[in-house]
């Protein structure tokens, strides 16, 4: 009787102390949580800027040239958005980025951009195990 209720509180700490796949960490991404407050650098027919995604939902576009462009940026619905006062663009957002890793990402008007996240933040570490309940002589 004893080994049966060991076993099922061992099966239990073991299921909760597993690591996290990618699978079940890709189902706990929020969009945008890994970008904000970081630079990015986005490239569209030869020209790269570099756009900062400040908390909060601004953002700056540093051009090559160095003139920085106020903006907002948000994520809603698998698209990633920037405003500017002359423009707006969205882009298909479905994974996140990784620090250093291109990711092509194609705007409403069909093209296609490449963006380099040149930093992430990590994702929250995942919650501690639940400990099994004291026995009786525990």
């Amino acid at each position: 009787m004893h080994k049966g209720i060991i076993f099922k509180a061992l099966a239990t700490v073991a299921l909760f102390a597993s690591p996290l796949t990618a699978a079940s960490a890709q189902m706990m991404w929020t969009p945008g949580s890994e970008i904000v407050g970081q630079s990015i650098q986005v490239e569209t027919n030869g020209i790269t800027n570099t756009v900062m995604l400040d908390p909060g939902g601004s953002a700056r576009i540093t051009t090559p040239g160095g003139m920085v462009v106020p903006a907002t940026w948000s994520v809603a619905g698998n698209q990633l958005c920037l405003t500017s006062a002359t423009n707006q663009d969205c882009w298909n957002y479905a994974a996140p980025f990784q620090a250093g890793a291109p990711m092509t990402m194609v705007n409403q008007c069909q093209t296609a951009s490449r963006w380099t996240a040149l930093g992430v933040n990590m994702p929250p570490p995942p919650p501690p195990p639940m400990q099994a309940p004291a026995g009786e002589r525990g």
